[in-house]
């Protein structure tokens, strides 16, 4: 059974930092690309962070680049998006995902709320 469980999420004051980790099991982590994407309360899920299954390619949208990294630890099956000078419109739940044949799996996300 896939699952993927993000953490990492909290509050945090604008130009702060936090990092997000999304644990993942019942898949061989190693053989698929992992993407994070986000959700604002009123808006469509955009991905927000790829990254190719030996970690050597990652793409970002304008909105965070420059300011997310994604990464991934394949010997722990956890991918990570560490965020640096987080704006208010970072604010959003952050969901992990894999692509794997049987299809499309999401973790439950984690909130993270940027505000002072």
């Amino acid at each position: 059974q896939v699952q993927l469980v993000e953490s990492g999420g909290g509050l945090v004051q604008p130009g702060g930092s936090l990092r997000l980790s999304c644990a993942a099991s019942g898949f061989t982590f190693s053989n698929h690309a992992m993407s994070w994407y986000r959700q604002a309360p009123g808006k469509e899920r955009e991905v927000v962070a790829v990254i190719t299954s030996a970690g050597g390619n990652t793409n970002y949208p304008d909105s965070v680049k420059g300011r997310f990294t994604i990464s991934r630890d394949n010997g722990k099956n956890t991918v990570y998006l560490q965020m640096n000078s987080l704006k208010a419109e970072d604010t959003a739940v952050y969901y992990c995902k894999v692509y794997l044949p049987s299809g499309e799996h999401w973790g439950q996300g984690t909130q993270v709320t940027v505000s002072s």
